[in-house]
């Protein structure tokens, strides 16, 4: 899972190297691509079934340019982001932002937050990063797991987080998925569009409650989860009994004797009858 490929952004270099200025320039001027990260930033907030009442302090990881904070603001809701990219994070602070603050900082070190911070916690085409090393130090199945202990913690008790990423294998989502369960989130992964190439979007959608019901996948009518791809809470669950094998008996027991004096005869060899001491064991001596 951590070997780069030349096809996708997260194969080419690591994303402080990615998003440069030229890049976060580029990102943040494109039309489409300021439509599909708002399209999908709403989703999520959705996703969260946030209070209607209040607005809520959410936590936005890998939040590059401030396009997803710029939704947040205007759903109503205070921010903070975080992002590796020093130039991604200078274009959102160019941006009127008066419910969000921002920081650098890299997610795969864990998050450095207070216990119980956040209503919620979103992140946009971030998570699949973490897959991907840069130097033979870097472990992603380490770095997952920093990552998802670290966000169990900065949640409240009643908050859940809705991660949306694009795995490059359906391995890599299994991967994510069994490290968010690893630290007792219940969930799983929602797909959106699921039969086009095009729409096709992924959600890790993760609570504490245990019985937490997914949201409902878009394009299909129903929740969908990816085959095989499921969090589960921790309390919940049950480890696998491992059938025990018959056990034999023990050395010089009646039952032994027999067995070994039943091979002898099958072998055609000379064996003595059994008695009502076969296997009768002497009394010790004085």
């Amino acid at each position: 899972q951590n070997q780069r490929k030349m096809s996708r952004p997260e194969g080419s270099k690591p994303p402080d190297l990615f998003y440069d200025e030229v890049e976060a320039r580029k990102y943040d001027s494109s039309s489409r691509m300021i439509n599909i990260q708002q399209e999908i930033t709403n989703r999520a907030i959705e996703m969260l079934g946030l209070s209607e009442n209040r607005p809520s302090y959410i936590l936005d990881i890998g939040c590059g340019s401030g396009l997803s904070g710029q939704a947040l603001e205007e759903a109503g809701h205070y921010w903070i982001g975080c992002d590796i990219s020093r130039s991604m994070l200078d274009v959102a602070n160019q941006r009127e932002n008066e419910k969000g603050d921002l920081i650098k900082h890299d997610m795969g070190q864990g998050l450095p937050f207070r216990p119980g911070t956040f209503d919620g916690v979103i992140s946009i085409s971030a998570l699949q990063w973490l897959c991907y090393s840069d130097s033979t130090e870097q472990n992603p199945i380490h770095r997952l797991n920093k990552f998802f202990s670290s966000l169990y913690g900065v949640l409240k008790k009643d908050a859940r987080a809705v991660l949306q990423f694009y795995p490059e294998t359906p391995e890599q989502a299994v991967i994510i998925a069994q490290a968010a369960s690893k630290v007792g989130f219940a969930g799983g992964i929602v797909v959106d569009y699921p039969n086009s190439s095009k729409a096709k979007k992924y959600y890790l959608c993760l609570s504490f409650e245990r019985t937490y019901q997914l949201p409902g996948a878009m394009g299909t009518g129903s929740a969908v989860s990816e085959p095989g791809v499921k969090v589960v809470a921790r309390e919940r669950q049950q480890p696998e009994r491992k059938s025990r094998k018959p056990q034999r008996p023990s050395v010089k027991s009646v039952e032994w004797i027999k067995n070994k004096k039943d091979q002898r005869r099958k072998a055609g060899k000379e064996v003595k009858n059994d008695s009502k001491f076969s296997g009768r064991r002497r009394p010790a001596p004085f």
